[in-house]
């Protein structure tokens, strides 16, 4: 069983065979070299928790009910149990019901779809005549964001058109076609729809850039100065990132007014989420070990990494094989199956979940007990995004991530 962290020094802890933790200087392969040129040191993956502002003990200034927002949304709040709100929202939802330019600094899972949703709805109530556009960077955050956005404006009469690539085009401008004041996509989808004349961007008078460091990471910054070329000068712009680097900030300027910037980040990696490798000697059977720790009774719901959209499609495979509930999520997966296993994975029907970077990219499910890193993460930045999928909603997770000693 585990326990709260793991012993770091002496002898090393087994777990039904398998080792974890130890040395912290040792070796380790797997490529595994951060962007900007440094190596992934193993040390990272073994309870890093590095805090960057207390929010343990926040105290809201708000209560939902305080703020002015139409009488619905507050139902529709309650009704999915809110009654105070996370420090992001606490935080932005008055700016942005002034009408102000917000770049939001949140780690994922801090409610930050809720801090633009529930403003931007009620400025749609109170003028039908606004349009809010919102890009994120893959289907899967879109089609929640989506959902979320069905279930703050419920009995407002206001309507959404979710857009992404993956699914039916033809349906999507069906849908264009009909009344609707927000259009939730994908960057490459919103452009083609909009080259085709199903979008006109210059009627949008609100822009949301959700998860902006992601996309720029996935090449989308053309797509993103494409678009926002073709809105009104005049609009009304929220940002929101996990991450401020040099390129980023440039973007800022580019895109938003005088923006009010708000900073929740509560740390580099959650406090709620233990962290550990487990080590491999050169000629262990990689699988072998993950299947092992798959047995106890603890890895009930786990999310597991895998570096390309192959290797993920394999490694579900074997494991189906070895007996275990698994699906997969990846580029090469159609929409249609890509949502059919998140839902299975969601509702507790497949135990495990193999998934790359991309297509689990700001997913929020429920309950995962364990994210493990079968292959090693791009970045230490892509490290934080992974392990960010466990430990959520006040509950504790647990991250380990394979390492090969050189020895």
């Amino acid at each position: 069983m585990y326990t709260k962290g793991f012993r770091r020094s002496g002898g090393r802890p087994f777990r039904k065979g398998v080792p974890v933790g130890g040395r912290r200087s040792s070796g380790f392969s797997g490529g595994g070299k951060r962007k900007f040129g440094k190596k992934l040191d193993v040390s990272q993956f073994i309870n890093k928790a590095i805090i960057t502002e207390e929010t343990e003990h926040f105290a809201p200034e708000h209560k939902f009910v305080d703020f002015d927002i139409d009488e619905k949304i507050k139902a529709n709040i309650t009704e999915k149990g809110y009654e105070l709100p996370t420090p992001i929202q606490d935080r932005a939802i008055p700016h942005i019901l002034r009408g102000d330019d917000v770049v939001g600094v949140a780690n994922t899972g801090t409610g930050k779809t809720g801090a633009f949703l529930i403003p931007l709805i009620n400025k749609v109530i109170n003028n039908l005549n606004e349009k809010v556009l919102i890009l994120a960077p893959t289907r899967e955050l879109a089609q929640q964001i989506d959902t979320e956005f069905r279930e703050f404006a419920k009995g407002a009469r206001i309507f959404s058109v979710c857009a992404v690539g993956g699914a039916r085009i033809d349906r999507q401008i069906r849908d264009l076609r009909r009344p609707h004041r927000f259009v939730i996509g994908t960057p490459g989808r919103v452009k083609d729809l909009a080259k085709r004349g199903c979008l006109k961007l210059s009627e949008f008078t609100a822009l949301v850039l959700d998860e902006a460091d992601r996309m720029l990471d996935m090449g989308f910054i053309a797509d993103m100065r494409e678009i926002v070329s073709k809105l009104p000068a005049s609009r009304h712009t929220l940002f929101f990132s996990a991450t401020v680097s040099g390129e980023i900030e440039r973007i800022i300027k580019e895109f938003l007014k005088d923006p009010v910037t708000i900073s929740v980040k509560t740390q580099e990696t959650s406090q709620s989420v233990d962290q550990d490798v487990v080590r491999l000697k050169r000629g262990d059977n990689k699988i072998d070990v993950l299947e092992k720790l798959l047995t106890n009774s603890e890895f009930d719901k786990v999310l597991i990494f895998g570096r390309t959209k192959l290797g993920v499609e394999k490694l579900a495979e074997a494991l189906v094989k070895k007996g275990f509930k698994a699906e997969s999520i990846h580029g090469d997966k159609n929409q249609f199956k890509r949502q059919k296993a998140l839902e299975l994975f969601k509702k507790s029907h497949a135990q495990v979940l193999v998934a790359t970077d991309v297509a689990a990219r700001g997913l929020d499910i429920n309950g995962v007990s364990h994210v493990i890193n079968y292959d090693l993460p791009e970045t230490y930045e892509d490290y934080v995004h992974r392990i960010g999928r466990t430990g959520r909603a006040g509950k504790s997770g647990k991250a380990l991530t394979f390492v090969i000693d050189n020895k």
